[in-house]
């Protein structure tokens, strides 16, 4: 599969490009959310993995844009607190959320459900 990871943290940003190389996905990074809608339409992902926080634009307005002409599963990755921001996220379209700090292995897992939907 072919996924973004929108994140503007280095070190999170490297663990799940790690993480994601080594499960075999093809991987392209974006360090920010104007970077990520333009790489969005650039590489027509087959899923977005996206933090809530980052600039220029957040993840819940990647979603917003995303869902409003595509049905490219998102996961969004938000901290610890933000429940009132995943459920938004969710209103706007989000397919999943993984709670900052997360394992490495529960990400892999869910990436791998979106894969098997997309199989069909």
């Amino acid at each position: 599969m072919r996924v973004l990871i929108a994140e503007d943290d280095e070190l999170m940003l490297r663990t799940v490009e790690f993480r994601l190389k080594k499960d075999g996905h093809e991987v392209i990074l974006a360090r920010d959310g104007r970077d990520a809608l333009q790489k969005i339409d650039e590489y027509q992902p087959d899923l977005i993995i996206s933090d809530v926080m980052m600039p220029y634009l957040s993840g819940l307005e990647i979603v917003a844009a995303v869902k409003e002409n595509s049905q490219t599963p998102i996961i969004i990755l938000s901290g610890m607190g933000q429940e009132d921001i995943v459920l938004e996220a969710f209103r706007l379209g989000a397919d999943d959320y993984l709670t900052k700090p997360f394992s490495p292995n529960e990400l892999s897992v869910r990436i791998k459900r979106f894969a098997v939907v997309n199989q069909r």
